[in-house]
């Protein structure tokens, strides 16, 4: 619809011929600062520990991971029994799962490991008390 001042084919907006607009293709690699696909990992910028939640998720998978261990140890003591009529292996493969639990625990409570990049705070050792000689009053 043609209103006062507007050029008789107003109405025709994207009818004509477009130029062509050509994209330069994605390359593989990054052209930022950091090398490599930025796709693969977020470029880590801080020394903060990772989430109480993601810890605690970690320490809940390897504890589950362990003592699922329990389980076939039970089942591989029964198939042995019945297999071998022998008490005694069995009884090995029971005492070997015993300590499970208590290895789960530790392991599952035990901090994240230390990345490589993480830095070291020890300093020098430092005496506690000046090494110099004191002079003493003998009575």
């Amino acid at each position: 619809m043609q209103q006062h001042g507007d050029s008789p084919d107003a109405d025709d907006i994207g009818r004509g011929e477009r130029p062509d607009v050509t994209m330069p293709p994605a390359s593989p690699r990054s052209s930022g600062y950091f090398p490599g696909t930025d796709d693969k990992r977020a470029v880590l910028i801080t020394e903060a520990q990772p989430s109480l939640e993601d810890q605690h998720r970690s320490r809940v998978r390897r504890y589950t991971i362990i003592m699922a261990f329990r389980i076939p140890c039970l089942v591989l003591a029964a198939i042995a029994y019945s297999v071998f009529s022998s008490a005694l292996l069995s009884i090995l493969i029971i005492a070997a799962s015993i300590p499970l639990p208590w290895i789960a625990v530790l392991i599952a409570n035990d901090r994240p490991p230390r990345r490589k990049d993480e830095p070291s705070r020890w300093d020098e050792r430092r005496t506690a008390i000046e090494a110099r000689p004191h002079n003493a009053i003998d009575g």
